[in-house]
């Protein structure tokens, strides 16, 4: 019964193809609009997701709060703490260092160039894996030594000296008021995305660069931040426990409350930045499904004309011995159809859509399956719910009567 009920909503379809179109089309749009947004959605979590993976989930740095006023020497962190806080934790922490960094220009016969130095401990390659083209990477010597070495990115080496292989350069800094020497011990390359360059601000017009964090001491080898990266295999409830548990060693350290400190890390970064991506799709995508309102008043009212066209169709049947139910699984059918067909004509135009955008611009589009399952489902019970009133208009007619509509 159903199937048969179904071939005669295609029939039905098929025979006013214009007007079933343009009925559909509020549902085309609703779903394609919701597919759309969502697949936006999901696409920019994951490439957010994909950044803080790239940088490491399980990076953290604790910090001196602001709200301290009785700020003291003794605060912040010293290389003695750097040492004690990593033989206390052992393994639990993969690397460290003080989050030192220092901006500066650098000046060559060729060009000058704007550079951000990151100070670096010489395992920090194990957590932000680069290649090395030319030299070498910063080794256990240089940090210890305080040695001004460096290790710079290679398209920022052959801006300022023309060729990749910088290995042997020098250059001048200004370390803090002091102008220091460096020469380029390595010329590294990384690979990332034009959307992860875009969002982590690395543009090309300024250059990156690694020197020793030892260099970086300001005054007197005092430290703003212990920044460090956990042991990868802890999972986020661990991670989360352990955080907790450096903090407060950290605050018992210095003598201070765990409030006096505050702990910034990259899984809750990315936790916020889901959450936040999640509601803007989800509110966007409720506005958009407005149209989906607008497309089921369209199915009832196209549906009424039907009935209406369709009387002695109506009275026919229920002579020929059809039930008000019958009748009514019949006008549902096709109301149900007809806003399921829209709502798959809307997710083939959206999912069509996005993909020649992800192949434009080399994202990779994000559609889930579960949620065009869903989309069309809704979109029948959008069809069905709407076509109720004109299917039981139609369920409630008198025989008799629709037999004598001209």
């Amino acid at each position: 019964m159903l199937i048969e009920n179904m071939k005669m909503a295609l029939s039905a379809l098929k025979a006013n193809k214009m007007r079933s179109f343009l009925t559909m089309l509020g549902i085309i749009i609703g779903i394609g609009s919701v597919i759309a947004i969502t697949s936006i959605g999901d696409t920019m979590r994951r490439m957010f997701s994909d950044i803080y993976k790239d940088v490491g989930l399980t990076q953290s740095f604790i910090g001196i709060s602001y709200q301290i006023e009785d700020t003291r020497d003794s605060d912040y962190f010293t290389m003695d703490d750097m040492t004690r806080i990593k033989d206390a934790f052992g393994d639990k922490i993969a690397y460290a260092d003080s989050e030192a960094y220092l901006s500066g220009e650098i000046q060559t016969r060729l060009s000058k160039k704007k550079f951000n130095f990151t100070g670096i401990d010489y395992n920090y390659i194990d957590v932000q894996p680069v290649t090395v083209k030319y030299g070498r990477y910063l080794n256990e010597s240089d940090i210890r030594g305080q040695k001004p070495n460096c290790v710079m990115e290679a398209s920022a080496a052959m801006e300022l000296y023309g060729t990749e292989n910088a290995v042997g350069r020098t250059f001048r800094l200004n370390v803090y008021g002091n102008i220091t020497e460096f020469q380029i011990v390595g010329v590294y390359e990384k690979e990332v995305s034009a959307f992860q360059a875009m969002m982590m601000g690395n543009s090309g017009e300024t250059g990156q660069a690694y020197i020793p964090w030892t260099l970086l001491t300001y005054p007197n080898d005092l430290f703003y931040y212990y920044h460090y990266y956990a042991d990868p295999s802890m999972d986020e409830a661990q991670l989360k426990t352990f955080n907790q548990e450096l903090l407060s060693y950290v605050a018992r350290l210095k003598g201070r409350s765990v409030s006096d400190f505050y702990l910034q890390t990259a899984q809750d970064e990315m936790s916020q930045m889901d959450s936040m991506l999640s509601g803007v799709s989800a509110a966007v995508g409720g506005i958009a499904a407005i149209s989906l309102l607008v497309g089921g008043i369209g199915i009832m009212n196209i549906m009424l004309v039907s009935v209406t066209e369709r009387t002695r169709e109506i009275g026919t049947r229920k002579a020929l011995g059809a039930t008000t139910r019958d009748i009514l699984i019949q006008f549902l059918t096709e109301s149900a159809v007809l806003s399921a067909v829209g709502g798959l004509i809307g997710v083939g135009l959206a999912s069509g859509i996005l993909s020649v955008i992800g192949m434009a611009f080399s994202l990779p589009v994000v559609i889930e399956p579960g949620i065009i399952l869903l989309a069309v489902g809704f979109s029948a019970l959008v069809g069905i719910f709407f076509g109720i009133y004109p299917a039981r208009k139609a369920a409630d007619r008198d025989p008799i009567i629709a037999l004598r509509y001209e």
